[in-house]
Parts: C-alpha cells; sequence; structure tokens
C-alpha cells in the first residue's frame, strides 16, 4: 500500500470511527488533509465548530490564521499536511481526555508514517505532549528536538494568538524560521539519530495550558 492508499484508508476509518465517546456528538470526523508527499506536518489539538461541520482541519478563525503564518513561511495550505490529535471535536470545544487522545493515536501514528515528513510541528500542548512530556509551551516554542529521522518542532496553537494577542509575534516569528528547520532536518536526515520517545509516556492532562 503507498502513501496515498494508507492515507486515504485512514480517512474511511476516521469517519467511521466510533472508538471513543466523541463520535456520538460530533457530526463528522475530521481525518486531516495535505499531500503525501508533504515535507511538514502540523498536528493541532481538535476539530472545533466549523472543522465539525465541514469534516476538514483548521477551517475556523485558527485555521485562517494558519494560513497567514504558512504565507510568512513561504508556504501554502496545499503544501502542508495538517491533522489533529484527537479526529472528533469534543463537546463545547472541551480539552481531548486522555482516553480519547489514545483512541485516536494509532490514527496519528498511521499518518505519520505513511508521510514520514523531516519536520513535524506541534501546534498546542496536545501533541506537544508525545515529544515533549511535561514541558510548558511558552517555555520551548520554536526549539526543536530531532527524534528519530525528523525534526519535532513545538509552537504555540493559532487559537492561543487569537485569544492572547501577546502571543502573536511569538508563533509569527517561530513559523518564519520553518524554512530554517526544514534545511536542518534535510540536512540531518543521513546522520545518526535518537530514538523515537516511549509510548508510555506521562498523559497530556498534566500539561499545563500555553
Amino acid at each position: 500500500m503507498d502513501a496515498s492508499e494508507a492515507l486515504a484508508q485512514v480517512a474511511t476509518e476516521v469517519r467511521g470511527c466510533t472508538l471513543c465517546k466523541l463520535h456520538a456528538t460530533a457530526n463528522k470526523g475530521v481525518p486531516g488533509e495535505g499531500p503525501d508527499t508533504a515535507k511538514i506536518m502540523f498536528i493541532g489539538e481538535a476539530p472545533g465548530f466549523n472543522e465539525d461541520r465541514q469534516g476538514r482541519p483548521f477551517v475556523g478563525a485558527a485555521g485562517q490564521f494558519l494560513e497567514e503564518l504558512l504565507a510568512l513561511a513561504g508556504l501554502r495550505r496545499q503544501d502542508v499536511f495538517i491533522t489533529n490529535v484527537v479526529k472528533h471535536r469534543p463537546p463545547n470545544n472541551r480539552d481531548p481526555e486522555p482516553d480519547e487522545i489514545a483512541a485516536c493515536a494509532l490514527f496519528l501514528e498511521r499518518q505519520i508514517a505513511a508521510i514520514n515528513p523531516p519536520v513535524i510541528v506541534t501546534l498546542g500542548r496536545f501533541s506537544m505532549a508525545r515529544w515533549f512530556p511535561n514541558e510548558r509551551i511558552t517555555r520551548i516554542h520554536g526549539q526543536p528536538k530531532r527524534v528519530g529521522s525528523r525534526l519535532i518542532v513545538p509552537m504555540m496553537h493559532p487559537a492561543a494568538a487569537l485569544h492572547q494577542p501577546q502571543n502573536r509575534t511569538l508563533i509569527e516569528d517561530d513559523f518564519r524560521r520553518l524554512p530554517e528547520f526544514l534545511a536542518q532536518a534535510e540536512r540531518q536526515a543521513s546522520e545518526p539519530a535518537a530514538e523515537e520517545p516511549r509510548r508510555d509516556e506521562p498523559p497530556a492532562e498534566q500539561l499545563s495550558m500555553f
């Protein structure tokens, strides 16, 4: 099965998924979207109101801001793959719970494996938790870490800048460095690498919000 087929299969499974309670209150599963050749993968938290209606990630206000941020890096939405840790909208946009994150974990792992991007950008604390357990996004945003064959770049969620304007400059500056991060990842691709994180890392709810 090639990457395109693998992503299509994940998308089909997500849309029919009943592995956790979120499917009962959501309208649509939101698998994610983007080319299977994407060099940068963005992982957010969970679908919101607009995403739940359209079945697409980052189409609300945060999504509009994300497209502006991508432009700062010389990128377009269609150049990157965008998804979330959780594939159905939590009621009232509450935080996803550990069992919900666990239920969606295999979908995310299969997407990462299919695309195999040199750079993964985590947007917010829940996606950050897989690679940076017990860290604070305000402390480590924009500081990449090499894991395996790729570079993991923790960044604030675009919604954080919309809700807290003082964060806007920080996230804009981080996005401007994306070409630098990608070049770094590609240079390091053939060098000895660190191991992937253990699967029994502390759950995301132990982290602070931003």
